[in-house]
């Protein structure tokens, strides 16, 4: 068994996303002797995609070297042994194991004795036996990032960590990339309690240490979680892999052999999800070369519950049950043409007051930026490259740009518009970014003005930022809105323009690839019959991408230009700039040819509602610079009665306006408002209605007659109210019995035109509220103004002044509330509460960038070639 590949990278196969895959265990290294990388290229589909950007890796390497650093050392190994409840070290040391096996036994052996003395060592590249194989020769190690040994009465305990560099998405880490890291933590856990060589008094403790970047500075902070599900789960991984292992015995497969092998192992293929594998354009192959429909269907990602229904449309048959969007996307897939819904118009794309935002992310920063664009409607885009850009100061300057076309759009009412959800999260967490740097300043002027030095979270002299211009602010403070707005349906302070035109039309070929806009835009355009596969392979192999992220081979070239090529590098960036902009115009024109609906104002009316709060909040600068993670308690709470009244309204008037939503909810056994029901006599009316709670007695209102909004009719009335929308002329009436069974009578007082065998999609008058004695109207609720924590319409420039008790929680300005809060903070550290020394260690929740030292240069390296991003993410 000698080389065999079981640990280190190759070993994620116990931690990763791909483990419910039968071939993807059985390509492991572990069995094969070949990296997938290498594997795919014996197979003749070599992989082009799943490699790392070298500037994503020199950040991961990066981030490495301040986990393993000085600097960072004890403050990594003492919150850890903290957050544990563990006894507080008396002295801290650190130990390389130089990456191998031999030192890292050394290293235990010496922390272990030293833990006698009350010390916590730290130990950095350390390479543990994989569970089971510590006697098989030339079998590689699992290579822990670092692991802290620290005392225990008697012995000690062996901590094991790892270091991912994982981006803060407004101010989160998300939690799937979480257990991924600690899956990979937990790994090096259950290898260390297996090894024979553990010295004596020496265990394995039941939880973990991720480092994980604290802010865009890439600081590290320790996140400690029990691994004992986790170490399940790997266990019964790597048997797995041990029990494969064994059955083909030593030398299996052969070179000769590897074809054979890897196609007699079944691919659990999601186009979605395989892309990071390095078989995926393997798997993708063998689907394409295969005449069967369930093949296609596979392709194009049609999850496997659904397959069965919609197979006969791919040999023109027709559907069973199955959501509209998969039909109309395997409907598009066969015939080659988009399937555009019946859907009108209710975004704000290309109206007075918004503004298109085009930009091109760094991988080299969690938010670097390499250029960004700005247009406001019916101007001049206006383009901006950025020679440095992880710099505070190019992010300044991106808020200042996007303030100032905020400031210029002419209109109360402000939206901007995106091409992607990437961009509005990097813009939204750049916000956030400097508004914690903004609240910091605040503070430490406070501190300064009274004579108190001023301090970071760290206890380290502060170096104090120049205010917000009044355009950055406006910027930050726009974008923090839509940070706390996003849990809302009805709110859009960012429009998503992929997301607008998704909703209209639906594109062949995988939905994955709807995802980007580029691809979305090019099915729209189709006026002639296309061919998926061939659209699918022009927009991959492209460099150029329409969102904020960029292709490895552009993420490659712009990270060399900038070191070696300033000129190329500006030319880059600008063509880069150019292909979104290109594609953000051809989405606004595709979306130009969709007719207005009628509720498109009413969208706009609660945008407008909503944004007069925040209006008040800048002009007073009181709470504009709040992000959701920092808001008071009792206004979460608050949310819920809100978030459940604009969800309902939602709801209500997306099955009003879009008859695939309709549809689909009508057809949804779980719920209960809306069905679908078939005209069977016209006069009278009698209909069977698909449902168990719409029955006899029931009030019901048409929405939809053959796909058609009966909304949008000419003849249907609309009226914005201040507390609600009313329509009227709309057809509504009583379920009665008759003789016949299954047969309901509906006597509408406004008589839908309809004739035997239409389809009608209704809903229950009760869902949507009071009847009304008219016979032909209802209403939707509009949901309220989220007034908590803001400034009241009452509340002007002097009113905190002249009544601090009466407008605390309403109109104090951030000036006011930072000084207050300055003073509080002196306070405790005059106490000693704030004393970095303190046992446990405190936790910077807050975790603004601020007190940030750049990170240091590491030689530029590229990334192993066994390691895809899913190593990394």
């Amino acid at each position: 068994m000698g080389g065999l590949q079981s640990g280190g990278g190759t070993s994620a196969v116990a931690a990763s996303a791909h483990a419910g895959c039968e071939r993807f265990r059985f390509t492991d290294p572990f069995i094969t002797g070949k990296t997938r990388r290498a594997t795919a290229e014996h197979l003749g589909f070599p992989d082009n995609s799943a490699a790392i950007p070298e500037a994503r890796w020199m950040r991961a390497v990066t981030f490495e070297s301040l986990v393993h650093g000085d600097r960072f050392v004890s403050e990594i190994l003492t919150r850890t042994v903290g957050r544990l409840g563990l006894a507080r070290p008396e002295t801290v040391g650190r130990r390389d194991c130089g990456g191998t096996v031999v030192g890292t036994h050394a290293a235990l052996i010496s922390a272990h004795l030293a833990a006698a003395n009350r010390q916590a060592t730290m130990l950095t590249r350390l390479a543990v036996p994989f569970v089971h194989l510590e006697d098989e020769p030339g079998a590689t190690p699992v290579q822990p990032d670092f692991a802290i040994v620290c005392p225990r009465s008697p012995g000690s305990w062996l901590i094991m960590g790892d270091a991912k560099d994982y981006e803060r998405i407004r101010s989160r880490i998300d939690d799937k990339r979480m257990l991924k890291g600690f899956l990979q933590v937990a790994l090096g856990a259950e290898s260390a309690n297996w090894w024979s060589k553990l010295p004596d008094g020496m265990k394995v403790h039941r939880y973990g240490s991720l480092a994980v970047p604290r802010n865009a500075f890439l600081q590290p902070e320790a996140v400690v979680e029990n691994l004992d599900d986790h170490r399940a789960e790997v266990r019964a991984r790597a048997d797995e892999r041990l029990a494969a292992r064994a059955k083909l015995g030593d030398g299996r497969p052969t070179d000769d052999e590897l074809a054979e092998f890897v196609a007699h192992r079944t691919a659990a293929y999601d186009p979605h999800g395989c892309v990071t594998c390095s078989l995926f354009v393997y798997c993708r192959a063998e689907l394409r070369a295969s005449s069967d429909p369930i093949a296609l269907l596979t392709e194009i990602g049609i999850e496997r519950h659904y397959r069965s229904a919609v197979a006969p449309i791919v040999d023109g048959g027709e559907a069973g049950q199955a959501p509209k969007v998969i039909t109309d996307q395997v409907r598009a897939t066969v015939t080659g043409l988009p399937q555009w819904t019946s859907r009108r118009r209710t975004d704000a794309c290309g109206l007075p007051g918004t503004v298109n935002v085009v930009l091109a992310k760094s991988d080299s920063a969690a938010l670097g930026v390499h250029g960004v664009a700005v247009q406001r409607v019916g101007g001049p885009w206006v383009r901006q490259v950025f020679a440095e850009p992880q710099s505070p100061l190019t992010r300044r300057a991106l808020m200042r740009l996007v303030g100032d076309a905020i400031r210029g759009a002419g209109s109360a009412t402000v939206q901007l518009v995106v091409p992607d959800r990437p961009t509005a999260d990097l813009l939204a967490t750049a916000a956030d970014s400097l508004a914690g740097v903004e609240l910091s300043r605040l503070r430490w002027e406070r501190d300064l003005e009274l004579g108190r030095p001023a301090l970071t979270f760290d206890g380290e002299p502060a170096s104090v930022p120049e205010p917000l211009h009044p355009d950055e602010r406006l910027a930050v403070s726009f974008l923090l809105e839509e940070d706390r707005a996003r849990a809302m349906s009805l709110r859009t302070p960012i429009v998503d323009l992929r997301q607008v035109l998704a909703a209209h039309v639906t594109a062949g070929g995988p939905a994955m690839d709807s995802g980007r806009l580029d691809y979305l835009v090019t099915w729209a355009e189709a006026q002639n019959p296309v061919e998926h596969r061939e659209i699918v392979d022009q927009i991959a192999g492209r460099d150029e991408t329409p969102g904020a992220r960029l292709s490895n081979a552009m993420s490659d070239a712009l990270h060399r230009a900038r070191r070696d090529d300033p000129t190329g590098y500006e030319r880059l960036v600008n063509a880069a700039l150019g292909y979104r902009i290109d594609v953000v115009e051809r989405a606004i024109a595709a979306l130009e040819r969709v007719a207005s609906s009628r509720l498109r104002d009413v969208h706009r009316a609660l945008e407008t509602d909503a944004q007069e709060v925040w209006g008040r909040r800048r002009a007073l600068e009181a709470s504009d610079l709040v992000r959701f993670s920092r808001t008071y308690e009792h206004w979460r709470n608050a949310q819920v009665e809100l978030l459940d009244a604009d969800r309902k309204c939602a709801d209500q008037l997306a099955c009003l306006s879009d008859y695939g939503v309709a549809h689909d909810r009508a057809v949804d056994a779980g719920v209960r408002e809306v069905a679908r029901a078939i005209v069977m006599e016209v006069q009278p009316l009698r209909l069977t209605v698909q449902s168990r709670r719409l029955v006899a007695g029931s009030r019901v209102v048409a929405l939809h007659i053959n796909g058609q909004s009966l909304v949008e009719q000419a003849s249907t009335t609309l009226k914005i109210q201040k507390g609600s929308f009313k329509f009227g002329q709309m057809a509504v009436g009583l379920l009665e019995e008759t003789a016949e069974a299954g047969v309901l009578e509906w006597n509408s007082r406004v008589s839908p035109s309809v004739a035997v065998g239409d389809e009608i999609v209704i809903a229950d008058v009760a869902w949507f509220g009071k009847t009304f004695s008219s016979g032909h109207e209802i209403e939707v609720k509009r949901p309220a103004q989220d007034k908590k924590a803001a400034p009241k319409d009452g509340c002007g420039p002097d009113s905190f002044a002249a009544d601090p008790g009466e407008h605390r929680w309403c109109c104090r300005p951030h000036a006011v509330a930072e000084a207050e809060w300055s003073d509080l903070l002196a306070i405790r550290r005059s106490r000693g509460e704030l004393n970095p020394d303190t046992w446990p260690p405190l936790v910077d929740e807050e975790r603004f960038d601020v007190g940030g030292v750049p990170a240091p240069s590491v030689p530029a390296t590229a990334a192993p070639d066994g390691l895809t991003l899913d190593n990394l993410d």
